[in-house]
């Protein structure tokens, strides 16, 4: 046995063997030897008693796994809409210049690679970047790039590199609730106790608390399906994978308030009657996985997690952290449990819902992080004292992760009913012409519209508000969320997989002044076909912010256009047509199976 695979032979060991725990085992496998090689997958496989083919598709699906040589040292630089506005582009191409690099490919000795991922959730304090899949770097600027290529030529080690430069601040501008004062550890966890596990879900059904991960479903009623569901085991699940981009609440809440985390993880557990927890931690978060081990070891030390938690015997429960490895999609819940088992994470066909059957097609109930510590409070406070606060459809407080232009980003933590206009007021936001309410496939807000109100009944979203002043041109940050999803997309259905890439050569052809008002037609009709033909969520959002940028800020698409008339020749119906084909659909609207 060489010492390669020496070393897989370890890991394979402290995994189990367990073939759900391939993606964790790739992720530690990588972190290693720094790409996954055939041979390796190969071993892995037999490990495993998995087909090779299934081992490859694990390791080709995530953006963060490499088949090739990266290089010993691979920067990310987030290609994020606030992140270009903050010079990101620019400075990407210094370090290449300096670098005498190829944009996304190795140099040939083997030293290093630079490249874009879609936003490191650090839009607060861009630009920003990663070095080597775990080294977070913040407000790069034309220095810090110089001594970087200093660094990366001169062969120090990441871990070597100045301090300062992964300082994360949580930036938390105005609390309320959830990032206020918390409960003793343990507090929350006795009050649901002296309920009892009926008395508390009746508890939180009063509360009327939505999931914060923007779908907004009724919390109490996703954990009574879970508790009633047959199975022999249940699991409680955090999606803690915050990929959309202009979202970074979770960042500061698993920073600073991991034990109200799983405080409400745990009181879920209660509940539903399980025994074991899964956090979801998404990969641009790895960073914190030692932080996050730590305060999961004090709570069991303090009998908050184990065997007969407070002394209640039968209340055994404990949580472990998954890794992920750079899938936007995996923030979809079925998804998300996909990846956990060690797949590709392709969303699932529902129903089944993951409340019936889930992680290992057990009951399973997925709650995001604010979600979790919302529950926490609710279990202290009662559901009636959260009922009190919001609205009446909405109660509670949301947290917002504001970024763009404005004076002060960060966080901010508002009662529901608060309207857009005092949001932009508070964080120093002056001569705005557009908010981006819940990223890229939430929805697109005109000065015409800060009087609305967030909200469930009105602007619901999953935290993220970016600001965009009357400099700043709508077509290209349309253009940045398009390519965005074309990158994201898992390319499980025709629809999305060819739509997105579609949508993005659209904006290509306007942004360099051959596109006309038919390519903005063509553009809507991509929009309503992906919206009713996608397997999942992904592609039927993926216009959002398209369609709205287009119908509130038009002169900045027409700006971008060669003719606002249909060009000589072009033929409308025969366009459409092939749209249509392209994305499998035909005329009719039916799916076409043999593109499916």
């Amino acid at each position: 046995m060489n010492p390669t695979e020496f070393g897989i032979e370890t890991l394979l060991e402290r995994h189990g063997r367990a073939p759900d725990r391939l993606v964790q085992l790739l992720r530690d496998i990588q972190a290693q030897q720094t790409w996954l090689s055939r041979d390796t997958l190969s071993v892995v496989a037999k490990a495993l008693q998995l087909p090779l083919a299934h081992v490859e598709g694990v390791a080709g699906f995530y953006r963060f796994f490499h088949q090739q040589p990266i290089g010993q040292y691979r920067v990310l630089f987030s290609d994020n809409i606030t992140d270009r506005m903050l010079g990101s582009e620019e400075m990407q191409r210094h370090l290449r210049h300096l670098l005498k690099l190829e944009p996304n490919k190795m140099r040939a000795d083997g030293r290093v690679s630079v490249s874009t991922t879609s936003c490191t959730g650090m839009c607060d304090q861009g630009p920003a970047a990663l070095i080597n899949h775990h080294r977070v770097v913040t407000r790069l600027t034309p220095g810090r790039i110089e001594h970087m290529a200093a660094l990366i030529e001169g062969q120090v080690p990441v871990h070597q590199w100045p301090a300062e430069w992964s300082r994360v601040d949580n930036q938390i501008r105005l609390a309320n609730v959830k990032l206020g004062e918390q409960p003793v550890p343990g507090q929350a966890i006795a009050a649901a106790v002296a309920r009892g596990p009926q008395a508390m879900l009746d508890d939180l059904k009063r509360s009327k608390l939505r999931g914060r991960g923007g779908a907004g479903y009724a919390t109490g009623t996703k954990w009574q399906l879970c508790r009633n569901a047959r199975g022999t085991t249940h699991y409680v699940v955090c999606n803690a994978d915050e990929g959309e981009p202009g979202t970074f609440k979770d960042r500061v809440l698993l920073t600073s308030y991991a034990d109200t985390i799983f405080e409400g993880m745990t009181i879920a557990a209660y509940v539903i009657g399980a025994r074991k927890g899964l956090v979801y931690l998404r990969g641009e978060y790895g960073y914190l996985l030692e932080s996050l081990e730590a305060t999961l070891q004090r709570r069991r030390e303090l009998g908050l997690l184990g065997s007969a938690i407070q002394s209640v015997p039968g209340f055994d429960f404990d949580i472990e952290i998954h890794v992920g490895a750079g899938a936007y999609v995996c923030g979809e819940e079925s998804a998300l449990i996909e990846s956990l088992e060690g797949k590709r994470g392709t969303p699932r066909i529902r129903p089944p819902f993951p409340v019936e059957s889930g992680y290992l097609g057990q009951p399973t109930t997925v709650n995001n992080v604010e979600t979790f510590c919302a529950a926490t409070h609710v279990a202290v406070h009662g559901g009636e004292w959260w009922a009190s606060i919001g609205t009446r459809s909405s109660t509670g407080t949301k947290i917002h992760s504001i970024s763009g232009d404005c004076e002060r980003p960060g966080l901010y933590e508002y009662p529901f009913g608060t309207r857009i206009g005092r949001i932009l007021e508070d964080c120093g936001a002056t001569n705005v012409q557009a908010v981006q309410v819940g990223g890229p496939s939430g929805v697109c807000l005109s000065a015409s519209e800060f009087s609305r109100r967030m909200g469930f009944e009105d602007v619901h979203t999953a935290g993220a508000f970016m600001v965009f002043d009357r400099s700043r041109d709508m077509f290209e940050v349309a253009h940045n969320f398009a390519q965005f999803f074309a990158h994201e997309s898992c390319g499980f259905c025709t629809p999305c997989r060819v739509g997105t890439e579609l949508v993005v050569r659209r904006m290509d052809k306007l942004k360099k002044g051959y596109g006309s008002s038919a390519d903005v037609q063509i553009l809507y009709e991509l929009d309503k076909l992906m919206h009713g033909a996608t397997h999942c969520g992904l592609g039927a959002t993926a216009c959002n912010s398209l369609r709205d940028t287009i119908a509130k800020f038009r002169p900045s698409f027409e700006q971008h256009m060669k003719s606002l008339h249909f060009a000589p020749g072009f033929d409308m119906d025969a366009e459409l047509s092939q749209a249509r084909l392209a994305t499998g659909r035909d005329d009719s609207g039916a799916h076409l199976e043999t593109l499916a």
